[in-house]
């Protein structure tokens, strides 16, 4: 089980049988909104309210990469574009949806909704 503290650290929480252990894996320093694993669960997107996504890799063990920083804008949410683990997709609050190469955070394309985006 993964999971973010408030302060912005992801943290595995492993149990088996009537034993647990907790695990911190990365310190991002700024809290975590939503976690979304890839399709083939090989990549952890981890996005913060302040619109930054990360990428980590559980069997990797290493920190969270910074993919793309949207604090330009209001930033809601992002996860995968499937099929695949190449790119991924956000919306911000003015209802833009934005496609990202997950390889270098590079911008790819948007779509204008023209409706105001809530996440629930």
């Amino acid at each position: 089980l993964y999971f973010s503290a408030q302060e912005g650290i992801l943290m595995f929480y492993h149990i088996k049988d009537l034993q647990y252990e907790i695990k911190i894996c990365a310190d991002i320093s700024q809290p975590i909104s939503s976690l979304m694993f890839s399709p083939d669960y090989t990549s952890l997107l981890l996005v913060t309210d302040q619109g930054t996504v990360y990428s980590y890799r559980p069997a990797h063990s290493g920190e969270a990469v910074k993919l793309l920083d949207t604090s330009s804008s209001c930033f809601l949410a992002a996860d995968f574009l499937t099929p695949g683990n190449n790119y991924c997709v956000s919306v911000t609050i003015s209802g833009e949806v934005q496609v990202w190469s997950l390889e270098d955070g590079t911008f790819i394309s948007k779509l204008n909704l023209g409706i105001e985006v809530h996440v629930t």
